[in-house]
């Protein structure tokens, strides 16, 4: 764990007593540095407030479902802590059921379905390549949205 990550939280913690007292779950976005880099900005900036993990990778990973109250921190493709966010909702969807309003809410691209769909569709083959997994539209998607509580 990077040492980042532990300072946030106990920043975080002195202004919000309330919060849990364990450290949350630390990750990246994405699967490459640039795209990771840039989500972890655009979580810092509060232009993505969304995210949408397929089942799949989260069952491959043996990550929970997120739900909300649920605090996470966001790192760069080193670790390094960006940001604290919470968890507001979580919605399983198909992946033909996503719509433009999340999309927007990802932040990403050009804000439209179209270049979420084009990404997303990319991304789930990739992390699900050599899995019994198959990229369609009837995959399941945990489309959270967060706020952002904190950032560096």
């Amino acid at each position: 764990m990077h040492p980042s990550i532990l300072q946030i939280w106990n920043v975080y913690r002195a202004a919000n007593p309330a919060a849990p007292v364990d450290v949350p779950i630390s990750f990246h976005f994405c699967d490459n540095r640039s795209d990771a880099d840039l989500c972890a900005e655009l979580v810092a900036t509060e232009r993505k407030r969304a995210t949408a993990a397929s089942l799949a990778e989260l069952q491959l990973a043996g990550d929970p479902i997120p739900r909300p109250g649920d605090y996470a921190i966001v790192t760069n493709w080193a670790g390094e802590a960006k940001a604290v966010i919470r968890t507001a909702s979580v919605e399983i969807r198909r992946l033909c059921e996503v719509d433009a309003a999340f999309a927007r809410d990802e932040g990403e691209g050009d804000l439209t379905l179209e270049w979420w769909r084009t990404a997303h569709e990319a991304y789930y083959r990739r992390v699900l390549a050599g899995s019994s997994y198959i990229v369609n539209d009837d995959l399941e998607i945990a489309c959270e949205r967060f706020e952002l509580v904190m950032a560096v």
